[in-house]
């Protein structure tokens, strides 16, 4: 069916005729589907091909993450959208999604009329000092994982066109075959990625964009009990400050340009030494479209390591046997006063061991020191395989 647009704005009908060659956005979708690294020169392969100042390749439903493939036109724009906070409103991303989904191509005035564009916050304070001002929808694949072309032209460029959507209605369906060959080649890698860390003993969690446990593998599932269990696809300790601060990391990961790694996270026992978490993002996946998986937890379980922590400490940091034993009870996140009774001293003295701990192994704080011990103790049980 067409589509009316407001009449004071020139269409391109006449752009049908010499409109860009799709059939070399199909090939460079094919090659990213295979080539993760080459998603963002298909990107610029789309702009190219629809006149566009500029392309993003956007998840339709759940999290928005800067982590997806856009052409380097946009990356300001991108930039600005997640420091303004756009990701945490509902609007305008739900018109535009609820529009997609209707449609296979879409353009601003399926959801927005004129009048609302001049007066809509979105465009005014994030779109128009860009220079921006038209855009332009294409679905891309079907079923739970649907994304979305974002398409953009400056405010001097003509607005897409009744007879340009309909081409690129043609472009969407060309692009199911790419998206599900994409989908299939992330589900492969993230089983061969999941075998790598089951052969080397490393328990590992596999999340997807939005922090949800797609997978674990048989070592991590071993770790799964009272005080740590997957809940409704989120990984929740049993103590809810732990569970906050691993979401927190989860969330500096997925949705923000942070580094590939966050800080360990402790996840303690109610009895026993505490698991260890290390959120990290797949390097490959940076710029990737149609990857379910988007990062991994490792952990590291403490408590495997009961005969051999108190040999490294002295070794590793030239402890006393003293100052060994009293890192060995803050490893089950014991506080001072309870570590200090438990091995019958007397409080100042635990301070001055803590202190003279801090010191040789170069931490500040309990938490620091878990962390530490926790990665001294990874290569031991690596190479234990």
């Amino acid at each position: 069916m067409r589509r009316s647009f407001p009449a004071a704005f020139s269409t391109v009908e006449s752009m049908a005729a010499t409109y860009g060659d799709f059939a070399s956005v199909t090939d460079a979708f094919n090659a990213a589907a295979v080539n993760p690294s080459a998603w963002n020169a298909a990107m610029e392969e789309v702009a190219t091909a629809t006149g566009s100042f500029g392309a993003i390749l956007l998840p339709v439903r759940g999290r928005q993450t800067p982590l997806v493939p856009m052409t380097d036109s946009m990356r300001a724009v991108a930039d600005d959208f997640f420091r303004q906070g756009w990701p945490e409103r509902a609007e305008p991303r739900s018109r535009w999604s609820v529009a997609l989904m209707r449609r296979r191509a879409i353009n601003n005035f399926d959801y927005m009329t004129l009048e609302k564009m001049a007066h809509d916050p979105y465009h005014q304070t994030l779109i128009a000092p860009h220079g921006l001002r038209w855009s332009a929808g294409v679905r891309v694949g079907d079923g739970e994982d649907v994304w979305g072309l974002s398409l953009h032209r400056r405010a001097e460029q003509d607005q897409f066109s009744p007879a340009e959507l309909e081409r690129m209605e043609e472009l969407s369906l060309a692009l199911a075959a790419p998206a599900k060959l994409a989908v299939a080649v992330g589900f492969a890698r993230l089983d061969a990625t999941l075998s790598a860390f089951e052969r080397s003993h490393s328990p590992v969690a596999m999340i997807d964009r939005d922090g949800a446990v797609i997978r674990l593998n048989s070592s991590a599932e071993r770790l799964l009990g009272p005080d740590l269990q997957v809940v409704r696809g989120r990984l929740v300790s049993w103590s809810c400050d732990a569970t906050r601060t691993l979401d927190r990391a989860l969330g500096e990961l997925l949705w923000r340009r942070s580094g590939a790694f966050q800080p360990p996270v402790v996840l303690p026992r109610r009895s026993g030494r505490p698991i260890i978490a290390y959120p990290s993002r797949l390097s490959s996946v940076v710029s990737e479209a149609f990857a379910f998986c988007r990062g991994f937890i490792v952990f590291v379980d403490l408590e495997t390591r009961l005969d051999l922590v108190a040999v490294d400490l002295r070794h590793v940091f030239n402890l006393t046997a003293a100052e060994a034993r009293l890192a060995e009870r803050l490893l089950s996140e014991e506080s001072l006063k309870a570590a200090a009774e438990s091995l019958h001293i007397a409080a100042g003295t635990a301070r001055n061991q803590l202190k003279a701990i801090y010191e040789k192994t170069g931490t500040h704080s309990q938490v620091q020191l878990i962390a530490l011990i926790a990665r001294l103790a990874t290569p031991r049980r690596a190479g234990a395989a």
